[in-house]
């Protein structure tokens, strides 16, 4: 993968179909997405080839068609996307992140408490994990 994953959200939106089935022709992406989104199918086919100049998805010939499969995780994607967003919009800063989240989202009933069991769960694996000296 490389170091850092930038997907469009077209480019999201037909990963996400790879994600969802491990593997998949450019015909039936296209039939996946068709009610989200009105593309020509030729358009999918462009988008996944783009996709494996990247190297985020590979393919296999099966007949006249190419089955294409992901070669990253969309937890690696995400991963990949935040930290590039934290570092861009505020410098570095993951605390700023949540902070405007929270200041300029509109919060669900039941966000804030669920935004405390996370916030909670975290700080308990923070405390049981090992301390590293910071020389090696």
């Amino acid at each position: 993968m490389p170091d850092t994953t930038q997907l469009s959200a077209l480019q999201m939106t037909l990963m996400r179909v790879l994600w969802q089935r491990s593997e998949a022709t450019a015909a039936e992406i296209h039939e996946a997405v068709l009610a989200e989104r009105d593309l020509a199918p030729t358009t999918v086919a462009t988008v996944l080839s783009r996709l494996a100049k990247k190297g985020v998805v590979t393919y296999r010939q099966e007949g006249r068609q190419y089955v294409y499969r992901p070669l990253v995780s969309e937890h690696d994607v995400r991963q990949s996307m935040v930290g590039d967003l934290v570092e861009q919009l505020f410098d570095g800063d993951a605390a700023a992140l949540v902070s405007h989240l929270l200041h300029e989202s509109e919060m669900a009933p039941g966000d804030l408490d669920r935004l405390r069991a996370l916030l909670e769960n975290h700080s308990d694996l923070a405390s049981t994990e090992p301390e590293t000296p910071d020389h090696a």
